[in-house]
């Protein structure tokens, strides 16, 4: 979130996701980076409050993480192949880790 909302021109957004020097400082490209970036902190947010504060954890915490799978998988088939692990292999992890605590 931080990256693509705060240092959305930043030389790291460029390398991490492979944006050309001359989108980066497009206003079009911006707003879209900082939209996705908002999108990802919510979705953070909502694991947070599933996680430490909502009565029934499971029931926010795997529909969210199945969704991000998912989200990696489209990523990874439509984008760059290696999204599946820069974006899914945690959602992967936690859910198998929550599937084995049940």
């Amino acid at each position: 979130m931080f990256i693509q909302t705060f240092k959305t021109n930043s030389k790291n957004t460029i390398r991490i996701f492979k944006i050309p020097n001359s989108a980066i400082n497009d206003k079009f490209t911006g707003t879209l980076m900082k939209n996705q970036g908002i999108y990802n902190g919510l979705i953070g947010f909502l694991l947070l409050y599933g996680i430490f504060i909502a009565p029934h954890p499971k029931e926010i915490v795997i529909p969210i993480l199945i969704y991000a799978i998912l989200v990696a998988i489209y990523g990874s088939l439509t984008s760059q192949k290696s999204i599946i692990i820069k974006q899914g292999l945690l959602p992967i992890i936690a859910l198998i880790s929550i599937i084995f605590s049940l």
